[in-house]
C-alpha cells in the first residue's frame, strides 16, 4: 500500500483464481503490463513501451535471482523459473528500476517469490492434459476427418521436507512439458514494390519477400538485365513451418537445501537447470533445440544483511537460424550465381518464344529450381540436419553458444544493524547500503561471439564483460509518520564505459491507513549487452556487428546508409528502365547513376553510448469500505529517453586490391574502401553487390523521445467469495526530437483493457474464474517487419472443484476460450485457445 512506485502482485489466491494455464501466463492479466508470445514456451513480460522479442529492458528475477540468458540479455520465459506447484507470489514493477536493481531494469522488474520448504512441507504434484491448434488454418491436418488438434501436457512434483526442525530443510521441483507450438505463417510481402518500375505486383512480383518465409530477403535479390530492362529478382525460399518441427518440450527442475541458524537468519543453496525447445525472435527467427541453462545460487538473509552470488551456464544446444537455414538449404543444391545465369537462359528462351513477362518469369523460376529440394522428403530433411551442425551463417544455420553470467551482491540495512547496537536512531530513519558485480563469459566460437582481444583473458581466451555497481539509499518519516521521503544514489561502472550515476527520490503521503499518495523522479542507465556489444555474425551475406568501438572500428567512419543506398540503387533501375536511348546498358548505368548519386547519405551514427531514461510518477493508492473491500490504485508517468540502442545497416563502398568478388571479414586486407571524396567512385561500388560489405551495426539514436501513460485498477470483494476487478492501461509514444527514425519500434497499444470476475466457492467446493483482455491496434517496428498489429480480444475462462479430503483440486479452464485467432506482435505465431485439464494434489 504505501510502496512509493507502481507494483502490481499476483498472490496465492489470485493464482489459484486465474484461467490462465499457469501464474505466469496471469501476468499478462495485470495492470499496466504488455505481455507478447513468440512461443507456445516463450512469452516476454514488459510495461510502458518499446517492447521487442527479447526484451533487455526488463528484468526477471526469482527469489532476487536473475534468470537471464546470458547472451541474449533477457529470459527465456518461465524455463529456468518456478512451477505453478512452488510459486508463492509475483511482485511486478512498472517503470524503471534501475536506480535500486542495476539491473538494465529500465522498463520494469518482476519477482517471483517461491515457498519456503519450511513453511509448506510435503508431497504436491499437478497433471495438466490439454488440446490446442483447433480448427488452426496454419497447421496442415493429420487425421481423416481434417483434424488439426495437437496434445498438450505438463506434469510438475514438488517434495518440500523439514530434516531437523528450524534448522534444515529441502525441496525439490520437477516439471515436464510436451506441447505442438503456435505456427507463424504470415505471408504478407514485406517487398511489395521491388519491381514497380517495370509494373509487376503481387504474384508477378519476382522480388517477393514474405514475413515467414526464409531465403528470399534483401540479400537475397539480385539485379538481372531482362529484354534490356532491369528485374529484381530473389532466390525462392521456404515456409518457416518447413524448416521447423514445432513439436516443443521442456524439462525442467531444481533443488534447494535451506539451513536456519536461527529464527530471521537463513542461509539457502538452490540449483536449477532447464532443458527445452522453442522459438525466439531477435532480427531473425530462431529454433531453439536441445537448449541448456544451468543456476546455481547461494542467498543468505537476515534482518540487517542479505547477500547473493549465483552462477548461469548457457548452452545454445543445436539451436539454429532459420533465416539462415531457408537461405543456405537453397545455395547447397545451386550457388546465386548458377541459379541467377539459370533464371536468366531460362527467361530469354521463354520471351523468345512469345511468352509475356510476368509468365515468362515464372517459367524462369520454375527451370532455375530445378533440382530443388523439396520440403517433407529424405534429402531435405538430411540437409535440414546437416546445416544445423555447420556453425558458419554463411554455408550452414548452427546457433552454437556457450556463455555464463556471474553474478554477486550484498545489502546492508545500517539502520537496524546500528539499532541492534544501542544507537538511538531517530524514529524512522532508514539507511540502506548495497553493491553488486557481474561478469559475462563467453566461448568465442567464430561465428556468433569472437574475442577481439585473444590472449588477453586468462580464461583460454575467452571473451569477459563486467559490471560493478552499488547505492546508497536514506528514508525517513515526518509528521507522525504520515509522510515518507526516500532519497537513493546508485553509482555502477562497467567495462568500456565511464561512471555512471542514477538518483531515486520519492515521496509517500499517507493522510490515513487506507489512503497513500505517492511521487517518485529516478533515471537509468541500460548498458549494451553481450549481443549489442559484442556480436560477430555473418548472417544472410550480412555483417552484425557490436556497436562497441572494439568490434566496429573503422566501419562507421567509412559507411553509407542502406535507406539511402536502397533508394539510389531503386532510382537507377528506374532511370535505366525509363531510358529508350540506344546507348548500351553500361552507358545508361553510368547516366543514371550520375545523376541519382547525390541520393546517397553517410552514416551519421557511431560507437555505442549506454541508454539513459529520466522518469517521473505519481499515484494513488487507497482501500475503502468495510474490511478494505474495494481497492483502488491509479498511476501516471512521464518519461524521457536519449541514445536508444538499435540496429542501423549500414555499407562500406570497396575495391579489390586483387581483383576478387568474394567479401569476408570486415574490410579483409585484399579490400580498401572506395574514397569518400570521389563520390561517384563511391556510387558506382555501392551499385555493385561486388563493390559493398554489407554491416548492420549496434549503435544510439540521435532522438530525444519523450513517452507517457497511466494505469487505473480497481478490485472489488463483492462477499460471498466473489472477486471482481478490473483495470485499464494508456501507453503512448508523445513525441520524438530529432526524429531519426532509429529508435527501437514504440510496439505498443495505446489502450488495453482487463476485467475479471471469480469465486474459489461459489458452492459444494465449486468455484470458477473469468478474464476478457482487449488491446486496441497498434503499429509496430522490428527489423524482421514492419506493420499494424490488429486489435484483438481474448477471454479465458475455468471452473474448479475441490476434494478437501483428498487434498485434490480439478480445474477445466481454457485461455482464449472463443478460439480467434491472433498474433501478438508481427512476425510472430497466431495464438489460438488453449483448452485443459489439470489435476492438483497436495494443495
Amino acid at each position: 500500500m504505501q510502496s512509493p512506485v507502481t507494483v502490481e502482485k499476483l498472490n496465492a489466491r489470485a493464482i489459484r483464481l486465474t484461467p490462465a494455464p499457469s501464474f505466469f501466463d496471469a501476468i499478462e492479466h495485470l495492470k499496466g503490463v504488455q505481455v507478447i508470445t513468440p512461443s507456445i514456451g516463450f512469452k516476454v513480460i514488459n510495461a510502458r513501451g518499446f517492447t521487442n522479442t527479447t526484451n533487455v529492458r526488463f528484468a526477471q528475477l526469482v527469489d532476487g535471482v536473475d534468470n537471464q540468458a546470458p547472451h541474449i540479455g533477457g529470459p527465456i520465459g518461465n524455463v529456468l523459473g518456478p512451477s505453478d506447484l512452488d510459486i508463492n507470489n509475483v511482485e511486478i514493477v512498472p517503470g524503471t528500476a534501475a536506480a535500486l536493481y542495476g539491473l538494465n531494469a529500465i522498463n520494469g522488474l518482476a519477482n517471483f517469490t517461491t515457498k519456503n520448504p519450511f513453511n509448506s512441507e510435503g508431497l504436491s504434484v499437478r497433471q495438466q492434459t490439454g488440446i490446442n491448434h483447433l480448427n488452426d488454418p496454419n497447421v496442415k491436418t493429420f487425421g481423416q476427418d481434417g483434424s488439426t488438434v495437437k496434445s498438450y501436457s505438463e506434469t510438475s512434483v514438488r517434495y518440500a521436507k523439514v530434516l531437523i526442525p528450524d534448522k534444515l530443510a529441502f525441496k525439490v521441483n520437477g516439471t515436464y512439458l510436451r506441447a505442438y507450438d503456435w505456427v507463424a505463417n504470415d505471408q504478407t510481402d514485406i517487398n511489395p514494390t521491388g519491381n514497380s518500375t517495370v509494373g509487376l505486383f503481387g504474384a508477378d512480383n519476382p522480388a517477393q519477400d514474405q514475413v515467414n518465409r526464409y531465403g528470399n530477403e534483401s540479400s537475397d535479390r539480385t539485379t538481372l538485365t531482362l529484354g534490356g530492362k532491369q528485374y529484381s529478382v530473389a532466390r525462392t525460399g521456404y515456409n518457416e513451418r518447413d524448416l521447423v518441427d514445432y513439436n516443443v518440450q521442456t524439462l525442467k527442475a531444481d533443488a534447494a537445501l535451506h539451513y536456519r541458524f536461527r529464527p530471521g537468519v537463513e542461509l539457502a543453496y538452490t540449483y536449477r537447470v532447464a532443458s527445452f525447445d522453442n522459438v525466439y525472435q531477435r532480427s531473425n527467427r530462431f529454433r531453439l533445440q536441445d537448449y541448456l541453462l544451468q543456476q546455481h545460487a547461494l542467498t543468505f538473509t537476515s534482518p540487517v544483511v542479505q547477500a547473493r552470488a549465483y552462477l548461469t551456464q548457457e548452452n545454445t544446444g543445436k539451436s539454429y537460424n532459420l533465416r539462415s537455414m531457408g537461405e543456405n538449404i537453397d545455395r547447397s543444391y545451386k550457388t546465386d550465381a548458377v541459379w541467377n545465369t539459370d533464371f536468366t537462359n531460362a527467361w530469354n528462351a521463354a520471351s523468345a518464344s512469345g511468352q509475356g513477362v510476368a509468365a515468362a518469369l515464372a517459367t524462369a523460376r520454375t527451370a532455375a529450381d530445378a533440382g530443388r529440394l523439396q520440403p517433407g522428403t529424405e534429402s531435405f530433411n538430411q540437409r535440414l540436419s546437416q546445416l544445423q551442425d555447420i556453425n558458419n551463417w554463411d554455408v550452414g544455420a548452427a546457433l552454437r553458444v556457450r556463455a555464463s553470467l556471474l553474478h554477486g551482491e550484498a545489502q546492508v540495512n545500517i539502520a537496524e544493524a546500528l539499532r541492534r547496537r544501542g544507537s538511538a536512531l531517530p524514529a524512522g530513519l532508514d539507511l540502506l547500503a548495497g553493491a553488486d558485480h557481474r561478469t559475462y563469459i563467453v566461448v568465442p566460437d567464430g561465428n556468433y561471439f569472437v574475442n577481439p582481444n585473444p590472449g588477453k583473458d586468462a580464461l583460454n581466451d575467452n571473451l569477459t564483460y563486467s559490471k560493478t555497481g552499488g547505492f546508497v539509499q536514506a528514508g525517513g518519516r515526518l509528521f507522525n509518520e504520515m509522510l515518507r521521503l526516500t532519497a537513493t544514489l546508485r553509482v555502477d561502472k562497467n567495462d568500456y564505459f565511464d561512471v555512471k550515476f542514477n538518483p531515486r527520490f520519492t515521496a509517500v503521503f499517507s493522510p490515513t491507513q487506507r489512503q497513500n499518495f505517492r511521487l517518485s523522479y529516478q533515471s537509468g542507465y541500460r548498458f549494451p549487452s553481450l549481443f549489442e556489444g559484442f556480436s560477430n555474425v555473418n548472417s544472410g551475406q550480412v555483417k552484425r556487428i557490436g556497436g562497441l568501438r572494439v568490434m566496429s572500428n573503422g566501419v562507421f567512419e567509412n559507411s553509407y546508409l542502406r535507406s539511402s543506398i536502397d533508394a539510389f540503387n531503386t532510382a537507377v533501375t528506374a532511370a535505366i528502365n525509363a531510358n529508350t536511348s540506344a546507348q548500351t546498358t553500361a552507358q545508361k548505368r553510368q547516366a543514371a547513376i550520375l545523376a541519382n548519386q547525390g541520393t546517397l547519405v553517410k552514416t551519421p551514427y557511431t560507437y555505442l553510448k549506454p541508454e539513459y531514461i529520466k522518469s517521473l510518477e505519481v499515484g494513488y493508492k487507497a482501500a475503502f469500505g468495510p474490511q478494505g473491500r474495494l481497492l483502488v490504485d491509479v498511476d501516471f508517468y512521464y518519461n524521457s529517453y536519449r541514445d536508444f540502442i538499435a540496429q542501423v545497416e549500414a555499407y562500406v563502398p570497396i575495391a579489390s586490391t586483387t581483383g576478387g568478388t568474394t567479401i569476408q571479414d570486415p574490410l579483409p586486407a585484399t579490400y580498401v574502401p572506395v574514397s569518400g571524396d570521389n563520390l561517384n567512385a563511391v556510387a558506382t561500388a555501392l551499385n555493385a553487390r561486388a563493390g559493398q560489405a554489407r554491416y548492420r551495426l549496434w549503435t544510439n539514436s540521435q532522438s530525444q523521445v519523450y513517452n507517457y501513460g497511466g494505469s487505473a485498477g480497481l478490485r472489488y470483494d463483492v462477499g460471498r467469495g466473489f472477486l471482481a476487478g478490473g483495470n485499464s492501461t494508456y501507453t503512448r509514444l508523445d513525441r520524438t526530437e530529432n526524429g531519426d527514425g532509429l529508435e527501437d519500434g514504440f510496439n505498443t497499444p495505446r489502450w488495453a483493457y482487463n476485467l475479471s470476475l471469480a469465486n474459489e466457492n461459489v458452492f459444494g467446493n465449486v468455484g470458477f474464474g473469468l478474464n476478457f483482455r482487449h488491446q486496441i491496434s497498434y503499429y509496430s517496428q522490428t527489423f524482421l517487419v514492419n506493420g499494424t498489429v490488429p486489435a484483438y480480444s481474448t477471454l479465458d475462462a475455468q471452473v474448479s472443484y475441490r476434494v478437501p479430503a483428498a487434498q485434490v483440486r480439478f480445474k477445466l479452464g481454457a485461455s482464449n476460450v472463443l478460439n480467434q485467432y491472433y498474433v501478438s506482435y508481427l512476425g510472430g505465431p497466431s495464438v489460438g485457445g488453449l483448452y485443459y485439464l489439470a489435476v492438483t494434489y497436495g494443495l
